[in-house]
């Protein structure tokens, strides 16, 4: 058995125990158990793709997708592990100096820490350039003045990476205390994700913190933002595959007028439109992985697996929920709580229309 195999068999079976009996009070509380994290770390599912010196799996972005697949295969929108492993630890050890590493990695790898990044504001989302977090220079600290709103893992967060704007330009600072924390927000879909708002009055930062030099947190912002729009499409494509495993399922057992849902054209059609595209978005992601893995993966295409899947992702979904007729629309259904789950899909990492915006930029 390959190591990515044997991964998503530990992945499978850990979501299966810890996760899908919880989803529940989860999505009421507005968070995963704190707990959850160290499990997860002692299982050896988090920080996969970071080196081994810094407590991480020593794999590669193919070993993140596996728990990505798994978990959107689970229906499972509440733990922001992506966030945690696949975009904060990274910006950690890319532009980390050796003690940072060392100082933070192993923690989010063992889940005694728990990472968040705080780009969005009340007043700005795609726009980064915008953020009016302060960031002033006081001797050897700086003190962040501003606030932070959509916040994932924000409410259970041990550290924050937070986008200032300080006199030198956009900067990044790992933040670890003397913020305030505001309640798990109330959104439509995605309930048992920890999101909250972030608020930061005077706090003070050491300078050792600080993420690289004054200015550079705009361009390592756009070089990692590509993963963090693959691996959005990862989640889209796994969930497209789930929906329709789980539609056929259906369709094939219920029966109306004396017949299978499956028998009536209607139902074949729409099923064979929806296999369609899921073998589509497949293979597409597929090769931004495999892309991506040769470090060959570039802005445009990471906008148009952004976009394209998640496009799909909700299309599909929509569709296939028709399908369950009153049933779709019952709350218990996972097939309504993929519908309410898939459409904030569309928003984060960059609304759709930027990435539009993107793609034509290369036209």
């Amino acid at each position: 058995m390959s190591d990515l195999a044997a991964l998503r068999d530990l992945a499978r079976t850990f979501l299966a125990r810890e996760s899908a009996p919880h989803q529940q009070r989860f999505r009421e509380q507005g968070h995963v158990d704190r707990d959850f994290w160290r499990k997860a770390g002692a299982a050896g599912l988090l920080c996969l793709s970071i080196p081994e010196e810094y407590g991480g799996g020593g794999g590669t972005f193919a070993h993140e997708a596996v728990l990505l697949e798994e978990q959107a295969r689970g229906m499972d929108s509440s733990w922001g592990q992506a966030v945690h492993s696949g975009i904060v630890a990274h910006y950690l050890h890319s532009y980390g100096t050796e003690e940072q590493r060392r100082r933070w990695l192993p923690g989010m790898a063992s889940g005694d820490l728990v990472g968040a990044i705080a780009m969005t504001e009340p007043g700005t989302g795609s726009d980064l350039q915008s953020v009016t977090t302060r960031a002033e220079p006081d001797g050897e600290e700086y003190v962040l003045t501003g606030s932070k709103t959509f916040i994932t893992n924000g409410y259970l967060c041990d550290l924050v990476i937070v986008v200032a704007q300080a006199p030198g330009g956009i900067t990044l600072f790992v933040v670890e205390d003397g913020f305030t924390k505001g309640r798990p927000l109330k959104k439509i879909g995605m309930n048992g994700q920890d999101t909250c708002e972030l608020f930061f009055d005077g706090v003070r930062v050491p300078a050792a913190n600080r993420l690289g030099e004054e200015g550079e947190g705009f361009a390592q912002l756009m070089t990692q933002l590509p993963q963090e729009r693959l691996i959005i499409a990862v989640v889209a494509v796994a969930t497209i595959e789930a929906v329709v495993a789980h539609t056929l399922e259906y369709v094939k057992e219920r029966e109306a007028f004396g017949r299978p849902i499956f028998g009536f054209q209607n139902t074949k059609f729409t099923m064979a439109e929806c296999a369609t595209a899921a073998r589509i978005a497949r293979v597409f992601v597929d090769d931004c992985v495999a892309k991506h893995l040769d470090g060959g993966l570039d802005v445009p295409t990471a906008a148009m697996a952004k976009y394209w899947t998640t496009e799909q992702q909700c299309k599909i979904v929509d569709e296939c929920l028709q399908l369950f007729g009153g049933y779709g629309y019952m709350a218990e259904y996972p097939i309504s709580q993929a519908y309410v789950d898939s459409r904030v899909q569309k928003i984060y990492g960059g609304t759709n229309e930027i990435m539009k915006e993107l793609i034509a930029r290369f036209l």
